[in-house]
């Protein structure tokens, strides 16, 4: 009978509250039955193994796959700062007091990392700063990354037959006139321009460089006429600063043949002046230049881009509004960013950034990294709290993180 008792607990058999004599059958046969279920006793272990094995080939398919985050979003972006030097001095990203904070890698190291993220999945590759047109050995990672291939078809298939990079950089321009055609001849594909504004006056006003306007303009049209296009120009909007511009930035869309895409001004900046009220709405936006001339919507070119695109009623240029503050658009974000000094961050507004050079540095293999990336990933937040209450401002500043 005690025999009978430890059978009953390990198996999990219910013992009706009964007289023995009365329910002994009943458990003979409940025991049998259980015991019969399985061919050997180890089929009892694999059971459970079967019931976790949809779980466990899932797990495989990740480990294998395109990478992902914890929401299934597709990491497709990525954008490598390599400098966190800059030339101008921008009132809505620096004080002008602090020069570069974080250490520059070599540009080995940028581009093993950047092998690293091609193997799991990204596609395009944006450099940025700080000001990207200052480092040295640029012309050269271009045309190493210009080499690399995507590892998956656009269905999530894994290919040895890959395409080449979609390779952007972002600059200020003050340098671009001189560099475009090299640039080009280097593999680059696209150019975006950082200017926040079309008159020479607000201009120096805003970078706090004197006659860098006209260098910018020159920059701009040289890169359009080596075939860095289309030509993106970024504003971003400070309500009582150059928010007058709008309807003067759409003339210079038609007027120039280049896409222009207003910013919303985010709380990202060097001295944490950032106030609500600065900022110029997507709805403001979209009603004056609806005013200026009849505006006619575009599609998006990807589910996850970030700009609202926008043609006149003639078809003639076009306008983006990049809206993270009214119109956050977090729930398609493809994008991861590496900093200058090799940190990952997930989202511009992270707490946190995660050591892929130091992983790297302390002897890390290539398979290691991949699963130092896709652990990092994994934790990728699902947005950013721009406005809510308890809304904490990134670690970093946007020039330390890069654009």
């Amino acid at each position: 009978m005690q025999q009978n008792n430890r059978q009953v607990a390990i198996l999990r058999v219910p013992v009706p509250a009964a007289p023995w004599r009365m329910h002994r059958q009943a458990l003979k046969r409940s025991l049998m039955a259980h015991l019969m279920s399985y061919k050997t006793m180890d089929d009892a272990a694999t059971s459970v193994l079967e019931r976790t094995a949809d779980e466990r080939d899932s797990h495989a398919r990740q480990e294998r796959g395109r990478l992902r985050d914890k929401l299934g979003r597709a990491i497709t972006d990525l954008r490598v700062s390599v400098t966190d030097r800059c030339n101008f001095k921008c009132v809505y990203c620096r004080t002008g007091n602090e020069g570069a904070q974080y250490s520059e890698l070599p540009i080995a190291d940028y581009l093993r990392m950047v092998r690293r993220f091609v193997a799991l999945g990204v596609e395009k590759v944006r450099l940025t700063g700080g000001e990207p047109l200052l480092r040295s050995g640029l012309l050269e990672m271009i045309g190493e990354l210009a080499k690399m291939r995507t590892a998956y078809l656009p269905d999530g298939t894994s290919t040895e037959e890959g395409r080449p990079l979609d390779i952007a950089l972002t600059t200020n321009g003050h340098l671009l006139e001189h560099m475009a055609g090299s640039l080009k001849e280097a593999g680059l594909n696209r150019i975006t321009v950082s200017m926040d504004a079309v008159d020479a006056e607000t201009f120096a006003a805003i970078t706090r460089v004197p006659r860098s306007f006209d260098r910018v303009l020159a920059g701009i049209r040289q890169a359009k006429s080596v075939g860095l296009g289309p030509v993106k120009v970024n504003c971003v909007l400070l309500r009582g600063f150059n928010d007058g511009q709008i309807e003067q930035f759409a003339e210079f869309s038609r007027r120039e043949g280049v896409i222009v895409r207003f910013i919303e001004f985010m709380p990202l900046e060097e001295d944490r002046s950032w106030r609500p009220e600065t900022v110029v709405p997507m709805d403001e936006i979209v009603g004056r230049l609806d005013a200026y001339r009849p505006l006619v919507e575009l599609p998006p070119n990807s589910v996850s881009e970030t700009a609202k695109r926008f043609t006149f009623d003639d078809g003639l240029g076009e306008v983006g509004i990049i809206a993270p503050v009214s119109r956050p658009f977090c729930g398609h974000c493809s994008r991861v960013r590496l900093t200058s000094d090799g940190k990952i961050r997930t989202c511009l507004f992270s707490q946190s950034d995660h050591d892929l050079y130091g992983e790297m540095a302390r002897g890390g293999t290539d398979s290691e990294l991949d699963a130092y990336i896709r652990k990092v990933v994994m934790r990728k937040e699902a947005r950013h709290h721009i406005g809510e209450p308890g809304f904490q401002k990134p670690s970093r500043n946007m020039v330390h993180i890069g654009g």
